[in-house]
């Protein structure tokens, strides 16, 4: 088994592309290489800001030669039947077979060179390849991200005869742009390349470059007493930048530390791709910066850091800037502007959705045990900040600005808070807020958007979601988890429905669907789920906490063998509701049999055991008297006929059987559940 080599050298490939880029070529390769049908190991591929590597092992030196046999028409066929067949399979008359009346044709196909169909798989790749944006140079028939100069191009460490009209093919790459020898080097096989690229000062995968950043910049920072503020995004962003990382720690003017901590963080982040840096032990910035630069100089980088240190200042000094001057006009006075800023065309503008807001807040304080008016307060003033200078230039620091200046404004912590995390949660390892009047604000945010978007009729469809509800609807849902909030998702569906649009069902049903998705990602049973939802409940938490218990006792001897009774009474009472109609009212008690008379005497036991518990929401206490139904459930169903001769002994058996699953089918729909 042989090994296959291919790099595709070009000019720099964004960041934020490469992720995407190297799954893309890995994909490509392993279809062209199943539609050869060769065996193959899993391919492997690696990005930089200036390469595209994919190796692939365990090849062999050719496919293997087949046969195969096509079936051609009957024997008598006419003959122009018989001349196409003849044709397309391109044999002689002599060589046909006949075979039960029918001509068959034996094609032996002999196996292709590996390094052929890999020649023209390399052509595919570069032809098809799917970057969400493209350029094209030299004859305009080429299209590549950016201009593509070369492609080591190896198997069993020999050049794949590929073409591709202006781009040089062989087995000679190049090492870092600066750095090292500027001479080619050839590479053969993976070992060879990696070896090499090693040596010209570039590391080809990003896991490698990023474990470097950090492994160099922790050291940096903590001797100098500071720890490093990490950051996984830009650590990818950064780690895609760069083929030869090399951490640079930089100093700032201390007088910047007096912005809000957010805004020096988002300026270093958005506009110099910077880590920010903190003191270590009260966890406070630093006026520090780690920069990661793409070359080592003999000053270990103090020219960098003077210079980034310079441009940084500028940035800060915008921010400073932004932050006086926002702080000039109070936050209600701003939203006159946004009576001029359109939040969706059918929808209306921000003015109008803060208006919608502010009222569905004050509606939802109540239900969250928060103050109706702080809860409008801070409604009307939660999108104010889009207004400012600072959330102008930077988007991502919309809410948290606004928080900063309600407290500059004097307003009460509880609203000033609730503007800063209105928004939250944004995702799923977002936090989610606790204090009753943000609470009261982030639901009203979200339900805002689901309803009015429901409403013109913009509801997710398959994939799309352009209007992120999933995600807002999400957002609901762990909101009212995590502060255990019991309220009827329809009820608040219907109070954010201002339009009258009647989409409230169909809002509510879309955090059913939601819920679903969630607790199934949880690693709870799909079929729990839909047993529970039946039940036609709709707070969200109650649901949640029947789905638990349901869990919980199925797990169970008893709740296992009581699920087995269950659907066997189900599919007797099934049998018989096809024949006629199931006799009504309740059984009553009769002496004998006495297993009869023991299911009986059980379900009237218990029956009140159950109600008790669910009317107190205690589901696994609902669960245990409903497991005591178990033994008579199994001893009626081993002694007594149900079916029985006389008319009356069989209809109240039956009686009794759809009694018991009136008793289960208030905990959950039973027949919903496998098993």
């Amino acid at each position: 088994m042989a090994q296959f080599l291919l790099e595709l050298f070009c000019e720099e490939i964004p960041a934020r592309m490469q992720e995407g880029a190297t799954a893309d070529l890995a994909r490509l390769a392993r279809e062209g290489l199943a539609q050869a049908e060769l065996a193959f190991d899993e391919p492997r591929a690696f990005a930089g800001p200036r390469r595209l590597t994919l190796v692939v092992d365990g090849l062999p030196a050719a496919q293997t030669d087949r046969v195969e046999e096509r079936k051609g028409p009957r024997v008598g066929a006419p003959e122009a039947a018989l001349a196409g067949f003849l044709r397309s399979t391109g044999v002689a008359r002599e060589t046909l077979i006949e075979k039960d009346g029918v001509w068959f044709a034996v094609l032996e196909r002999a196996g292709r060179p590996t390094a052929e169909i890999l020649a023209r798989l390399t052509e595919t790749i570069v032809a098809r390849f799917p970057w969400p944006k493209s350029m094209t140079w030299g004859d305009g028939k080429l299209r590549w991200i950016r201009p593509l100069h070369s492609l080591v191009c190896v198997f069993d460490r020999k050049i794949v005869p590929a073409e591709i009209p202006g781009v040089r093919i062989g087995d000679i790459s190049e090492g870092h742009r600066f750095m090292g020898p500027r001479r080619p080097f050839r590479a053969r096989d993976f070992d060879e390349y990696r070896e090499a690229l090693a040596g010209h000062f570039v590391v080809l995968g990003a896991p490698e470059r990023k474990r470097r950043i950090l492994e160099k910049a922790r050291p940096l920072c903590a001797a100098r007493g500071l720890e490093l503020v990490e950051d996984a995004g830009l650590l990818d962003e950064v780690a895609g930048m760069v083929e030869w990382p090399v951490p640079i720690l930089g100093d700032m003017d201390p007088r910047f530390l007096a912005l809000p901590p957010e805004v020096v963080r988002t300026s270093m982040r958005v506009h110099q791709r910077y880590f920010a840096v903190r003191r270590a032990g009260d966890g406070a910035l630093a006026p520090h910066f780690v920069c990661v630069a793409n070359i080592e100089t003999r000053d270990g980088g103090a020219l960098i850091a003077a210079g980034n240190a310079r441009v940084l200042s500028a940035r800060l000094d915008d921010a400073r800037f932004f932050w006086d001057e926002d702080r000039k006009v109070p936050l209600e006075a701003r939203l006159e502007t946004l009576k001029g800023v359109t939040f969706h065309a059918r929808v209306g503008t921000l003015f109008e959705r803060v208006e919608r807001i502010e009222t569905l807040a004050r509606a939802l304080a109540p239900v969250v045990g928060a103050d109706p008016d702080l809860a409008a307060r801070a409604a009307r003033l939660a999108k104010a900040d889009l207004a400012t200078g600072m959330v102008g230039e930077f988007p991502e620091l919309q809410g948290v600005m606004g928080g900063y200046y309600a407290a500059a404004q004097g307003e009460p912590e509880a609203v000033a808070q609730a503007v800063r995390d209105h928004y939250k949660p944004q995702g799923p390892s977002d936090s989610v807020p606790t204090a009753p009047v943000t609470v009261a604000v982030a639901l009203a945010d979200k339900l805002d958007s689901l309803a009015g978007f429901f409403a013109i009729g913009e509801a997710p469809t398959g994939s799309r979601d352009p209007f992120a509800l999933r995600r807002a609807a999400l957002g609901v849902i762990r909101i009212l988890f995590e502060n255990d909030v019991r309220a009827s998702v329809g009820r608040l569906a219907g109070l954010a429905d201002t339009s009258g649009s009647g989409q409230a069902g169909a809002v509510a049903a879309f955090f059913a669907d939601r819920l679903k998705v969630l607790l199934r990602d949880q690693g709870r049973r799909h079929d729990l789920v839909d047993a529970v939802f039946a039940l036609g409940d709709d707070d969200l938490v109650r649901l949640a906490a029947r789905i638990e218990a349901l869990g919980a006792f199925l797990s169970s001897e008893d709740g296992a063998n009581l699920l087995a009774g269950s659907k066997r009474a189900a599919n007797i009472l099934a049998a018989e509701a096809r024949k006629g109609p199931l006799p009504e009212g309740g059984p009553v008690r009769t002496a004998a049999p006495a297993e009869e008379a023991a299911l009986f005497d059980a379900l009237a036991a218990q029956r009140p055991l159950i109600d008790a518990a669910l009317a107190r929401e205690d589901f696994a206490g609902a669960m245990r008297a409903l497991a005591s139904l178990r033994a008579p459930v199994d001893a009626f169903f081993d002694k007594v006929l149900v079916n029985a001769e006389e008319p009356d002994v069989r209809a109240n058996r039956l009686r009794l059987l759809a009694a018991v699953q009136r008793e289960m089918s208030k905990i959950a729909d039973f027949s919903a559940i496998s098993g």
